[in-house]
């Protein structure tokens, strides 16, 4: 990983985690401003200032996974502000996946026109283009995985059956640890990766 190529994809790939960081928090502060929830606005969450949203271990794991995976902060939220928690949870929970993955699409879909068109850019915008669409997709997948604290276990939690949630909650005790040993150990890359592959080739046509 660390070749020696990898400060240039890294100064290069530094502007796309930064903005499918910001962009992902952003949704979630909004989607809970929508169904009522203004915590995350009234924390000042509600930009697209990137200062307001990272955490430095995530980003720096974004770097160190070779740009497969990372975090910012969780946007704060209270449900006890909404009408329906738990059509809230889920809402607000899948914006930020939702919008990594329209990000992806949105840089695949002008990495095949450049390549369609045949422009001669640079090699810099070329990587930057590709790094935009895989740094979101795999922030995407990332993140939709249903263990506590990422997107995917409150996801899980708004469509479990009430007779369930205490499957949950003995999950939910145990999802650090396990999110831990799957970072330790780069399992996520082996379950994850022929999601996030075929995903970049459908949205740039770019194999991984």
């Amino acid at each position: 990983m660390f070749d020696d190529g990898f400060i240039q994809r890294a100064i290069i790939a530094a502007p796309s985690i930064l903005f499918a960081l910001t962009v992902h928090e952003f949704f979630h502060a909004w989607t809970a401003l929508r169904f009522g929830d203004p915590t995350a606005k009234n924390m000042g969450r509600l930009t697209l200032n990137p200062m307001a949203h990272l955490d430095l271990f995530g980003t720096l794991m974004m770097f160190m996974s070779g740009f497969r995976f990372g975090w910012a902060k969780p946007v704060p939220v209270n449900l006890m502000n909404v009408q329906n928690p738990r059509r809230a949870d889920f809402w607000i929970s899948a914006a930020g996946p939702l919008s990594n993955l329209g990000l992806g699409l949105i840089f695949g879909t002008i990495f095949r026109i450049v390549a369609n068109i045949g422009i001669d850019l640079p090699e810099a915008v070329i990587m930057f283009l590709f790094f935009s669409v895989m740094i979101n997709v795999s922030l995407a997948f990332f993140n939709l995985i249903p263990l506590f604290p990422l997107d995917g276990s409150h996801i899980l939690r708004s469509v479990m059956s009430e007779k369930h949630s205490h499957l949950f909650d003995q999950l939910e005790r145990i999802g650090p640890i396990i999110l831990i040993l799957l970072i330790v150990v780069g399992g996520f890359w082996i379950v994850l990766g022929p999601f996030v592959s075929a995903t970049v080739y459908l949205f740039s046509g770019i194999r991984l």
